[in-house]
C-alpha cells in the first residue's frame, strides 16, 4: 500500500484563454489546477504492512460486535432530501454539507463521498458516522443513499430493496453529477451496498460518469448463495436473527398496504412470519416481490462476483479473511478475478471481521482503519484525476499555440475546466484508471495512531 504524499503546489504559469467556436476557456497548466480538497488536516498514512487488528477484540465475532456495540462516533446534523424517482416512488438523502472555501475569489472545487449502507443499515450506523467524520476533516461534501424503507418514511411502491437493485444508485449518482459537474465523486459502499455498488460499476463498465473517479467497497458478500448459508452457522446465528427482527416486521407492513393491490407478488404472511433464515425470506418475500423465481434466482443473478472482471473504475475491495459473513473461499475467487484486472485493489487482511477493521493499542484510544483506508484511497484518486487533467490541459497548452492567447490571465471556475474537457474530447481527456506513477494527497495530523504497523 503506497504512503500518501503532499504533491508540490507551486505554481509555474498563469493560466492562458483558449477561445474554440465562439467560446472562452482557462486552461490551466499542471500546477494551476484548482485544488480538488480543502486545506483539512487528515489522519496520518499507515505504514506500508497496512493493518493490524486490536489484540483487545480477539476473534471475527467481536471484532464486528464492536462496531455496533462498543464505537462511539459523533452524530453529525445532516441536511434531508427527498427525491422523487422515475417510477413513482422516492428515496432518502441525508447530506453533509462541507464549509466552503475560497482561493483568490474563487470557491475550491469539493469533492463529494456518496455513501452506500448495508442491511437494514441507516444514517446511525457506525460506519456511516465515520464516514461522515471522515469526509468532514477532508472538507469533502458526503451523501449517504437510503436504500428504500431504510428512511425515515415508508417507501411508496410495493418493492423495497435487495442485494442487486442498482437503478436508484445510478439515478442518484447522475443527480449528483447534474448538480455539480466539476466536483469528483467518489463512492464507498459497505456490506449490502458494496455488492451493489461493484454490481453497478460492472455493469456500467466504461460507461460511468468521468465525474465518478473511483470506489470503495468494504466487506462485500460478492457470492450472495454462499454468504446466505455461512452467515447461519454457530454464532452466526446471532447476526441472521437480528437482521431477521428488523426484516420481517417491515415486510409485514409492507404486505398489509399493498397486499390487494400487488396481487400475486406477496406470499402468505404465515410464510414471512414463519421465515427462520435469511434464504427463507428471500425465499418467500425479496424474491417473488422483485421479480424473481426464487432465492436461489435472486441470489444468482445479484452476486456481483460475476461482474468485477468488468469495472473499469478504481475500485478498493476491503474484506477480512474472517469475515463471519462470507466463506474465505469466496476472497481467494475475487483475488483472482483482480489480478488480472488493473482497475481492482484488494486489501484482504487475516482478522477484521465483517465491517470491523478497529485497531489501536488501547481500547480507549482505538482507530478505525476501514474507514480511512476507504476515504484515503478515494483522496488518491481525487488527486490523480487533477494531476492527469493537469498534465493534458499543458498539452492542448503546448499543442495549440495558434488558438491561444498566452497573454490572457484570470481565473476560472469550476465549470470552466469542465466545459474544457467536453469541448475537447480528443485532446483533453481523464484517465479513469488506477495510475501508480501519480503521488497522492495527505496532510501531516497532530497525533500518531496506534495499532498500525
Amino acid at each position: 500500500m503506497r504512503i500518501a504524499r503532499r504533491p508540490a503546489r507551486n505554481s509555474l504559469t498563469s493560466p492562458a484563454q483558449f477561445y474554440t467556436a465562439g467560446n472562452s476557456y482557462v486552461v490551466y497548466a499542471p500546477q494551476q489546477l484548482p485544488p480538488v480538497t480543502s486545506p483539512r488536516a487528515v489522519r496520518p498514512a499507515p505504514s506500508k504492512s497496512g493493518y493490524r487488528s486490536a489484540w483487545w477484540l480477539p476473534g471475527p465475532h467481536l471484532a464486528t460486535l464492536w462496531g455496533k456495540f462498543g464505537r462511539r462516533e459523533e452524530i453529525r446534523r445532516v441536511r434531508w432530501e427527498t427525491v422523487d424517482t422515475p417510477d413513482g416512488d422516492f428515496v432518502e438523502l441525508a447530506h453533509l454539507d462541507a464549509v466552503k472555501h475560497k482561493r483568490d475569489g474563487e470557491f475550491i472545487t469539493t469533492p463529494h463521498l456518496l455513501i452506500l449502507h448495508g442491511l437494514e443499515g441507516g444514517v446511525n450506523s457506525h460506519y456511516v458516522r465515520g464516514f461522515m467524520r471522515e469526509a468532514t476533516e477532508r472538507g469533502w461534501n458526503a451523501t449517504l443513499l437510503l436504500f428504500r424503507t431504510c428512511g425515515p418514511t415508508p417507501n411508496r411502491l410495493p418493492r423495497s430493496y435487495h442485494s442487486g437493485e442498482t437503478s436508484d444508485l445510478q439515478f442518484i449518482v447522475e443527480r449528483l453529477v447534474a448538480a455539480n459537474p466539476s466536483a469528483p465523486l467518489g463512492v464507498v459502499a459497505v456490506s449490502l451496498g458494496g455488492n451493489v455498488l461493484c454490481k453497478y460499476l460492472g455493469e456500467r463498465g466504461d460507461t460511468l460518469p468521468a465525474q465518478l473517479r473511483g470506489a470503495a467497497a468494504i466487506s462485500a458478500p460478492f457470492e450472495l448463495a454462499r454468504a446466505s448459508r455461512y452467515i447461519g452457522r454457530g454464532f452466526g446465528a446471532v447476526y441472521e436473527k437480528a437482521f431477521l427482527k428488523s426484516l420481517i416486521p417491515k415486510a409485514l407492513v409492507k404486505m398489509a398496504r399493498h397486499g390487494k393491490t400487488a396481487g400475486q407478488l406477496f406470499p402468505q404472511i404465515s410464510r414471512v412470519k414463519n421465515a427462520r433464515t435469511l434464504w427463507e425470506f428471500d425465499d418467500v418475500f425479496t424474491a417473488p416481490l422483485h421479480g424473481f423465481k426464487d432465492a436461489s434466482d435472486y441470489y444468482t443473478r445479484s452476486s456481483s462476483l460475476q461482474y468485477l472482471s468488468r469495472i473499469r473504475r478504481p475500485t478498493l475491495l476491503l474484506s477480512a479473511v474472517d469475515d463471519p459473513f462470507l466463506p474465505s473461499s469466496v476472497l481467494n475467487e475475487v483475488r483472482a478475478i483482480a489480478s488480472h484486472n488493473p482497475a481492482l485493489e484488494t486489501e484482504f487482511p487475516p482478522h477484521g471481521g465483517h465491517v470491523g477493521f478497529t485497531g489501536g493499542l488501547l481500547p480507549w484510544k482505538p482507530f478505525y482503519y476501514g474507514e480511512w483506508r476507504a476515504a484515503q484511497f478515494l483522496a488518491d484518486r481525487f488527486a490523480e484525476s487533477a494531476h492527469t487533467l493537469g498534465n493534458a490541459a499543458a498539452v492542448l497548452v503546448n499543442e495549440a499555440p495558434g488558438m491561444i492567447d498566452q497573454h490572457a490571465v484570470g481565473h476560472a471556475n469550476e465549470n470552466v475546466i469542465r466545459r474544457t474537457v467536453e469541448s475537447t474530447p480528443a485532446v483533453v481527456r481523464i484517465d479513469t484508471r488506477a495510475n501508480n506513477a501519480t503521488t497522492s494527497e495527505s496532510k501531516t495530523a497532530d497525533r500518531q495512531h496506534q495499532g498500525i504497523s
